[in-house]
Order: C-alpha cells, then sequence, then structure tokens
C-alpha cells in the first residue's frame, strides 16, 4: 500500500492514488501521483477536464497509465454528472451499497473500492492486495484457490470489523520483508510454528 494513502484521508486523492498504483510499485506510484499534484490540482473538477494525453505524461511512470489516465478522467467526470463532485454522499451509505456504487465506475474494482472505503471511510472491508492474498492463503486463512470476494469474506469472518486496518497493513509488511512471493524466509519468519505452508513453498 503506498504510503499515500492513510487514514482520513481525502477520499477523492485516495481513489486517484489507488488507481494509480494498480499493478506498479509504491516507489513509481509515488512518482506517478507527485508529478500529477505538481501539474494538476487533484479535484474531480480540474481531472475531469484535463487533456488526457498529459494526464497520461504525468503517470506515465507507474505503467498502464492509459488506461490508468482513462479511469481517473472517467471517474472524475461520473463524480461530477452523478455526485456533485464528491464521494461524500457514497460513503455515506452503508458498505455494501457504497462499495457497489464505486464499483459500478468504469474501471473501479474491488480492491480499489475497499481501500477508498476503509482508509477515507473507516468502513468494515479488508481490501486484497497481492501480499494480503499470498499471506493469507498460505497461512490457511483463506481458501486456496478462492477468488477476491473469498479472501476478503474469509479474512472479514476471521478478523474483528475494529482490526480490518491493521490486518490489511501487517499482511502488506509481513508479505514485504518475510512471506515474500519467491524465498520466503520461512526459517526465521515469527508464524512459522503456525505456518501449515512452513518451509514447503519455493
Amino acid at each position: 500500500m503506498p504510503k499515500l494513502v492513510k487514514s482520513g484521508a481525502d477520499p477523492y486523492q485516495t481513489l486517484v492514488v489507488t488507481i494509480i498504483s494498480q499493478n506498479t510499485a509504491d516507489t513509481n506510484t509515488e512518482r506517478a501521483y507527485k508529478i500529477l499534484s505538481e501539474r494538476f490540482q487533484i479535484v474531480p473538477e480540474v481531472l475531469a477536464n484535463a487533456e488526457i494525453s498529459q494526464i497520461e505524461a504525468c503517470i506515465r511512470v507507474a505503467g498502464l497509465y492509459q488506461g490508468k489516465a482513462k479511469t481517473i478522467q472517467t471517474v472524475s467526470q461520473t463524480l461530477l454528472e452523478k455526485f456533485g463532485g464528491n464521494l461524500d454522499s457514497i460513503l455515506a451509505l452503508p458498505t455494501s451499497e457504497a462499495r457497489k456504487t464505486l464499483m459500478d465506475m468504469p474501471g473501479v474494482g474491488p480492491k480499489t473500492a475497499d481501500v477508498v472505503l476503509l482508509f477515507s471511510a473507516g468502513k468494515p472491508t479488508l481490501p486484497v492486495d497481492t501480499h494480503v492474498n499470498r499471506v493469507s492463503r498460505r497461512l490457511g486463512l483463506a481458501p486456496a484457490h478462492g477468488g477476491y470476494e473469498e479472501v476478503r469474506l474469509s479474512l472479514q469472518r476471521f478478523f474483528e470489523p475494529k482490526d480490518y486496518r491493521l490486518a490489511h497493513l501487517l499482511f502488506i509488511a509481513h508479505g514485504r520483508k518475510t512471506c515474500k512471493a519467491q524465498k520466503p524466509l520461512c526459517p526465521t519468519c515469527p508464524l512459522n510454528t503456525y505456518c501449515p505452508s512452513n518451509g514447503r513453498v519455493n
């Protein structure tokens, strides 16, 4: 999760950061967002009407920049046309409705919706990124072959809602430092006694 995503952060800015972060490293996400914010004010009114080529140029370093720029602009236009230019009315909805409304926007998937809901609105949902997905499966906390929703719901049943944000961040930290995709550090892992995958992952 990029450092730019923080609890209580502006929901629209969190949405833009999360869109940029898809399938890219945090450092590139942060560079792209910095360039974008130096060129444009990060508000729907501005990005909805910006030249798409200029948005693309700003976020190019994050990769897949054409699709991401289109999503950012389309979401911005949708917010202006249907929601008064902000996310407030969406975030005021019950979690499941707010989640569906966000995911109805072109280019906004479940992880992006869940990040905005959890971090900017404190809603009880647990985003599943690549680290959360990998670590939870290896620990046996989620189905080995389940999709996004199955993993998310399994984790939400396991943890208390008040702990979703912390659990999300701890999964990410553990996945980056110890339970790596390639050559996980099982011998030094503090969870190796409890982990059914201990020593079985190459």
